[in-house]
């Protein structure tokens, strides 16, 4: 047998839809069709700014790329909330730091 290398990413819901937009919903099926639908709901970043965000959560601040792509997801609009993401790390982040990653987050954040 020969051995397939496999390779795992994790993805923003807006680079999710970036990637599904770019194949065209006539050539979704219906799994695909779906995920669409709820990423065109649940996004709350343009794809290019979720990506920079992404990079500058996990270079900047440090996270975990698990944790910088949830919060992307949520985009939690207070320190509070933000907590709940960070709380499974075992590092502790001043609340300094907490308050730059929610304004940057409101920096973000697509107005609906």
């Amino acid at each position: 047998m020969s051995k397939r290398e496999v390779s795992e990413n994790r993805l923003t819901l807006p680079q999710v839809k970036k990637v599904l937009d770019s194949i065209g919903e006539e050539n979704l099926d219906q799994f695909q069709r779906r995920t669409l639908d709820y990423v065109n709901k649940f996004s709350k970043a343009e794809p290019e700014k979720a990506e920079q965000l992404l990079q500058k959560l996990v270079k900047e601040y440090e996270l975990d790329e698990a944790e910088a792509v949830q919060i992307v997801n949520c985009m939690p609009e207070t320190v509070d909330e933000l907590r709940v993401f960070l709380a499974g790390g075992k590092k502790i982040i001043e609340a300094q730091k907490l308050k730059e990653i929610v304004e940057l987050l409101s920096e973000t954040r697509l107005l609906k």
